[in-house]
């Protein structure tokens, strides 16, 4: 009997949940989402800032720094970014695995999933220009593209090393 991981359903529903997630918090204003408020209250000592001081780029045409945003927005603009990042990674794992579970290729799954997950990327990033307090940034449909193909990538490696290895066994 096959494991319920194993079932295209579960990464469907997966796929699903995870659009619901980004559609919803694409609705909210940044003032509503802001960790600020948590950040300030969790690291009032400011941990790791003087190390972080150095740190100092430009993102979206905006400039990226402890210096320009202060402490606690510039740790949240990495708790932002990196959740951008995972939950594509996600989003285009989960569709990886349903599209691999129907064709059983890797590279035409890749590309579909991959596809399918920056497409969705660039629709979150209109819907958020609709939002009110919200700044769409193709750099965020870009990282968000970044996490799906990565997440596709590393699943195309496991799917040849199994397949690879069963060949041997034989």
């Amino acid at each position: 009997m096959k494991s319920k991981l194993s079932q295209p359903k579960v990464y469907t529903a997966i796929a699903i949940v995870i659009m619901v997630i980004l559609f919803y918090s694409s609705s909210k204003t940044y003032t509503e989402q802001s960790s600020v408020p948590l950040l300030q209250k969790w690291l009032q000592s400011e941990p790791f800032a003087s190390k972080l001081q150095g740190i100092m780029f430009n993102y979206g045409g905006s400039e990226v720094s402890i210096r320009a945003m202060g402490y606690f927005k510039f740790v949240e603009f990495f708790i932002r970014k990196a959740a951008h990042f995972f939950t594509f990674f996600i989003l285009g794992g989960s569709l990886f695995l349903v599209l691999h579970s129907k064709l059983k290729q890797s590279i035409w799954s890749l590309f579909f999933a991959w596809f399918s997950a920056t497409g969705y990327a660039a629709m979150d990033e209109f819907h958020q220009m609709l939002t009110g307090d919200r700044t769409p940034l193709f750099q965020d449909v870009m990282l968000d593209s970044v996490g799906a193909l990565t997440a596709c990538v590393m699943l195309v490696i496991y799917f040849e090393f199994i397949r690879n290895r069963s060949k041997k066994v034989r």
